[in-house]
């Protein structure tokens, strides 16, 4: 921003000493003579401050800096939520609100920044340091405290502050919400479909995160083992996306064809998606789908899914997780919830579960439910209400589970590709 200020600074730490020049030094080859101030002596110490990148930046790019700047301090923006933290920080939100807002808080107010304060952070373990933050929320809080006039700023307060600094920001989220609860863009919360899953995503729009349901499909058919990425045959899927669905193939090949290729093809593909699709947390939702369109065993359409997957089928963390289940409980919610709606999340991520009041009180009464789950034979009971099964030692699944019936299809399409490829051998 300003031209040849990192150059000074640097010669003038050299030389210990501070030269008055023309802005323009060192970027002319002018050699006209005036009269200089004679160098003020600098003795100082230099500490500078900023973002990590800069920093990166500069001690890739800037040979003088390792050597002008040798001591570094990595300052973390999060601290563990303990009962000192909570002490330490109930005094310093005390000290923002009397210095900003010259006013006090209640316990069940310093509660309520606590809470949000872990939610900036995506942890139930963990604590923001972002004070700037919390202040804002504090005097915004005053605010709704000072039309109520009372003192101290109350829970209530701090809840309409938070909802109020949501609502400026959503208006985005609201159009996308209108646009399923219109049926312009299909998402069903009740019923059941084969091959037809309801996955998360989370869409971030500056400081505003919201998450938003996304309906997967999949199809299967006899083939040579491909399962085809439509996201990225049209170059809408990033790279993030097709590992998972490489590591979803992996799985595929490892449990249901040690023997024998696969003879299946399938299709995945996120419905009515117009921009890019990136990450691998929709993975295990793509292979419940494509599990349930090979068994041909529907999949409940109350529920909704996020997680990646291993090769091993472990379902494993990812991230915005609370906007995520939020974002389909305020779909459910407004079609009505029945109490058969809920949101299938992997077990890892439960630390990281910060939801809004009204999620938990729908989950606390029965009318909404967050399931934590480990593995994918886990979810798929809980998708579809029938047993995954476990391999017995005669080296087969149980009747009637899903394992058992994907492992007859594929089977059945191994025998179907043979006696063509057969036929087709005979007739030439």
């Amino acid at each position: 921003m300003m031209p040849g200020s990192w150059q000074a600074l640097k010669r003038c730490l050299r030389s210990q000493k501070i030269a008055i020049e023309m802005p323009t030094t060192g970027m002319t080859t002018a050699t006209t003579v005036t009269l200089e101030p004679e160098p003020v002596p600098l003795d100082v110490k230099v500490i500078l401050i900023g973002q990590r990148d800069t920093f990166y930046l500069l001690q890739q790019m800037d040979l003088d800096f390792n050597e002008l700047f040798k001591v570094a301090a990595d300052f973390d923006e999060v601290i563990d939520w303990s009962e000192e933290t909570t002490l330490q920080f109930c005094r310093l939100l005390g000290s923002i609100a009397q210095k900003a807002a010259d006013c006090a808080l209640t316990a069940a107010a310093c509660a309520e920044v606590i809470e949000r304060a872990a939610r900036l952070t995506d942890d139930r373990e963990r604590l923001t340091l972002r004070i700037a933050v919390l202040a804002d929320l504090i005097r915004e809080a005053s605010y709704w405290a000072q039309k109520d006039e009372t003192n101290p700023i109350q829970a209530t307060h701090i809840r309409k502050a938070i909802a109020e600094q949501i609502r400026r920001l959503d208006r985005i989220r609201e159009r996308m919400h209108e646009q399923i609860l219109r049926e312009t863009i299909l998402i069903d919360t009740k019923g059941e479909a084969v091959g037809q899953i309801n996955g998360l995503s989370v869409l971030q729009i500056g400081a505003f995160a919201f998450g938003k349901p996304t309906r997967i499909s999949a199809r299967s058919r006899v083939g040579s083992g491909e399962v085809a990425d439509i996201e990225r045959e049209v170059y809408l899927g990033g790279s993030l996306h097709s590992k998972g669905v490489l590591i979803l193939s992996g799985f595929l090949s490892s449990r249901y064809a040690r023997n024998a290729p696969i003879s299946m093809s399938a299709s995945l593909v996120f419905e009515q998606s117009y921009g890019g699709v990136d990450g691998d947390s929709a993975s295990s939702t793509e292979l419940y789908a494509l599990l349930s369109s090979l068994a041909d065993v529907p999949i409940r359409q109350g529920l909704a899914v996020t997680g990646s997957v291993s090769q091993n089928g472990d379902v494993q963390a990812i991230g915005g997780v609370n906007e995520k289940i939020e974002g389909f409980f305020d779909i459910c919610k407004a079609r009505g919830l029945t109490g058969d709606q809920g949101v299938l999340i992997p077990l890892a991520n439960v630390k990281h579960l910060m939801l809004r009041t009204d999620v938990v009180e729908a989950c606390k009464e029965g009318r909404f439910a967050v399931y934590p789950v480990s593995h994918v034979d886990e979810g798929i009971e809980l998708l579809t209400g029938v047993p995954a099964g476990a391999r017995a030692d005669d080296g087969l699944f149980p009747a009637d589970t899903i394992n058992r019936m994907v492992e007859d299809k594929l089977t059945a399409f191994a025998e179907m590709r043979r006696r063509f490829i057969s036929t087709t051998h005979a007739d030439v």
